[in-house]
């Protein structure tokens, strides 16, 4: 028995004219609703989701909700809370008494719009062959809704949906978001280990040969701070419209990068029959020491993103993969095991102080994570994968 991996599939709706404005509405009345619950929810000291359900789910249904709406709405309440909470204790959210922390704790939490809701089994309905859904609105049973997907996203869709879909609407067209959980494929032994040195100039370089360089997601990055820095002066409410569309759009442009440079990665160790190796990445921007103009890069690249894709889709293919300490590997000769500060000459070359020899200092760095990685798969040792969020 294999131990499901969650994913999530996105399909765009395309809906007619009518279909649209109802989902809309539908939208905008169940984050209205939210709004009220929350506010109720603040009022009575934020109880148990069971406590909130008696204050609230009555008139919830007396605003022509469905029981299943209702239910999904008081739970998006209590959860937004929940993570607040854990925001709160983890120290996202500055210190007690900080400006940040006060103003969040001062009133009660607020839902956009067009926020995600909620929807199972029973209020939403999945008709694959024509590519249609059935969906409760606030107006009633909506039918033959259509929506396009890829042919790949459509066979798990088919396979493996399980549980809740979330309907989302962006820039004026709605998505469905379902969880899809996929066995894990049988973990194979592995014919060594290919080692992933991650970087900022590279972002990720392994020992086979492949190096994913970071120069033209760097130059985006560069575009896109100049153009927000003259948004943000601008100061006004089209302004901000502006900037939140440009967040969610440079935030899809490094999730693409990161699921090409991954399934490179596992594709390539699956072909090889080998294992992965990657850097612990817990504490990386605190032990990485940069000078002020790289600290930009180093804060906004996303090192736990790349490894989580990197982590699920070596799951789904069964590719053994296994977490190592990388402290010196950049700094120890991957041919006499030879370690010197000094071996690492700049950011791209490499010369051992000891047997003489000259390399790709990133390539280097990935022989010697390779290393260890067969090192921690031979002693026996369970891969433990750790949070990268």
């Amino acid at each position: 028995m294999f131990v499901p991996v969650k994913i999530v599939v996105q399909v765009k709706l395309v809906p007619d004219a009518i279909q649209a404005s109802v989902l809309e509405s539908t939208l905008r009345t169940v984050n209205d609703a939210a709004n009220w619950v929350s506010e109720v929810a603040f009022e009575h000291g934020v109880p148990r989701e069971y406590e909130l359900r008696k204050h609230t789910y009555a008139e919830l249904k007396a605003r022509g909700f469905g029981a299943q709406a209702a239910q999904h709405t008081i739970k998006k309440v209590r959860d937004a809370y929940t993570t607040l909470k854990a925001n709160v204790r983890a120290g996202n959210l500055g210190k007690e008494g900080s400006k940040r922390r006060r103003k969040a704790e001062s009133k009660p939490i607020v839902f956009r719009p067009e926020a995600a809701q909620a929807y199972d089994d029973r209020c939403l309905s999945w008709q694959y062959d024509q590519q249609t859904v059935s969906i409760w609105t606030t107006s009633g049973r909506l039918k033959s809704v259509r929506f396009v997907c890829s042919a790949d996203a459509l066979k798990t869709l088919r396979a493996h949906r399980q549980g809740e879909s979330d309907l989302i609407e962006r820039d004026g067209v709605f998505y469905l978001i379902a969880t899809c959980e996929v066995p894990e494929a049988e973990q194979y032994g592995p014919d060594g280990f290919i080692g992933v040195d991650l970087g900022i100039a590279n972002i990720a370089t392994t020992s086979t040969g492949y190096l994913a360089a970071g120069r033209g997601l760097g130059r985006y990055r560069k575009r896109q701070l100049v153009l927000r820095a003259k948004l943000q002066k601008k100061r006004t409410k089209s302004a901000q419209r502006r900037l939140k569309a440009r967040a969610r759009k440079e935030a899809r442009h490094v999730a693409n990068q990161n699921h090409i440079i991954s399934k490179t990665i596992v594709t390539e160790a699956e072909r090889t029959g080998r294992g992965l190796s990657l850097e612990e990445l817990k504490g990386i921007r605190s032990r990485v020491r940069l000078r002020k103009p790289q600290r930009v890069a180093l804060h906004s690249w996303a090192f736990a993103q790349l490894a989580d894709f990197i982590v699920y889709k070596a799951k789904r293919a069964g590719v053994p993969l296994v977490f190592v300490d990388p402290a010196y590997t950049s700094q120890t000769c991957a041919a006499c095991g030879h370690v010197d500060k000094r071996n690492r000459v700049d950011q791209g070359l490499f010369i051992c102080r000891g047997c003489g020899v000259v390399v790709h200092a990133d390539r280097n760095a990935s022989h010697n994570i390779a290393a260890r990685g067969e090192s921690v798969w031979n002693a026996g040792r369970e891969s433990r994968v750790p949070a990268t969020r």
